[in-house]
């Protein structure tokens, strides 16, 4: 990574245009070619820097439900848990820990019902006891303005 894709980096994050051809117009702010800017992108994205472009919206102004759950299972059986757990769109992040909670994941849903049916359909699809599976909802918001870019050298 050189400065160039700092900066690119830092425009997205912060400053990504709501636009038909956000590529040009990022572009032209960054004083390079559309498909520069893109092989650009790529790159990072294949390279892991980038995971995902996308709108983050805070759900509870919409009226949605959200919840940080964890599940203990055997570590055998890791794989066909995330299968499980990845079934439902309404999860948005989903990771295994080395603890004996060891599969983390958040949801968001509709309303709370939902996200109560979903930790159900994931316990029972799974065999768990209901001790198995944690439900952690949010008390407090704790937002960070956390942008991701290292400085080149």
């Amino acid at each position: 990574m050189d400065l160039l894709d700092c900066k690119i980096l830092e425009y997205i994050q912060r400053d990504y245009p709501i636009s038909a051809n956000p590529y040009i117009f990022l572009g032209e702010k960054l004083d390079i070619s559309e498909d520069e800017l893109w092989d650009r992108i790529k790159t990072m994205i294949d390279d892991g820097v980038i995971k995902r472009i996308g709108l983050s919206l805070d759900s509870r102004k919409y009226g949605y439900s959200s919840t940080l759950a964890a599940i203990s299972i055997e570590p055998e059986r890791v794989d066909e848990a995330a299968m499980v757990i990845g079934r439902f769109v309404e999860v948005t992040h989903c990771y295994t820990r080395k603890d004996q909670f060891n599969i983390w994941f958040t949801l968001i849903a509709k309303d709370k019902e939902r996200v109560e049916t979903i930790l159900e359909d994931i316990r029972i699809a799974l065999s768990l006891d209901s001790s198995k599976i944690l439900n952690l909802r949010m008390k407090r918001v704790f937002k960070l303005d956390a942008r991701f870019y290292k400085q080149p050298k």
